[in-house]
């Protein structure tokens, strides 16, 4: 009986190094996968996949602004990043964008960079995922879940 027990339990995380688990930056709650690694530097946290193909960066800031508009503020962030090539979305209901730049690599191999951000008018926020091009198929459909399950976390439910 033990063992059937055990062998769903890893049926269902899927076994596999991509079962997401729930992490909070600052007061932004999203799902990582578990066996990622994680480090912080400068206030980038980073999580590295353990077969070193891909990994994303994720920054949490907040609005110098009082009472800036939510579309205002990913309008800002666009702008600020370049202003083509972004794809407007929600992501925990609020406005968010996406943006997909391909750029040579070190090694001479083609990195895909998948940039997701957005805002709610007092949190901004964004989530750079960077992998190697030939392991898109395997990693931008992970990319596109962790960024879409962020969500702005307020104490005492404001």
């Amino acid at each position: 009986m033990m063992l059937g027990t055990i062998l769903t339990v890893v049926m269902a995380a899927g076994g596999s190094a991509d079962a997401l688990a729930q992490f909070q930056v600052k007061n932004v709650g999203m799902q990582v996968p578990a066996a990622w690694t994680q480090s912080v530097q400068d206030g980038t946290t980073k999580f590295l996949a353990p077969s070193g193909d891909a990994y994303f960066l994720v920054d949490v800031g907040t609005v110098q602004t009082a009472g800036m508009k939510a579309s205002v503020c990913v309008d800002k962030i666009v702008k600020g990043s370049g202003g083509s090539n972004w794809e407007r979305l929600k992501v925990g209901g609020q406005p968010a964008a996406r943006r997909a730049d391909q750029d040579q690599s070190t090694n001479g191999g083609v990195v895909e960079t998948l940039t997701y951000v957005g805002c709610d008018g007092r949190t901004t926020w964004s989530v750079v995922f960077h992998m190697e091009q030939n392991k898109k198929e395997r990693f931008a459909p992970l990319a596109e879940k962790v960024a879409t399950s962020v969500k702005i976390v307020r104490a005492g439910g404001k």
